[in-house]
């Protein structure tokens, strides 16, 4: 990825904190999977290069099913 970001690091929190969020109630391992399957549909190859990016910086403030569906990713 260019080291321009595709969309604002607050806006992209937020869209998959909403999405971790939104599959919260189901199991662990089920949620992580349904994100992570919401994320391959949803979201661009740009976006989930730049969400990985952060997960891989161990910087905070990402949700923790969403964190661990981008590992499965």
């Amino acid at each position: 990825m260019s080291s321009r970001a595709v969309m604002s690091e607050d806006r992209m929190l937020h869209k998959a904190n909403q999405i971790a969020l939104n599959f919260a109630p189901y199991p662990q391992a089920q949620a992580v999977e349904k994100i992570a399957d919401h994320l391959r549909k949803f979201w661009t190859p740009p976006m989930r290069e730049q969400l990985t990016a952060y997960v891989n910086s161990g910087r905070e403030g990402l949700h923790a099913l969403a964190v661990e569906a981008v590992k499965n990713l």
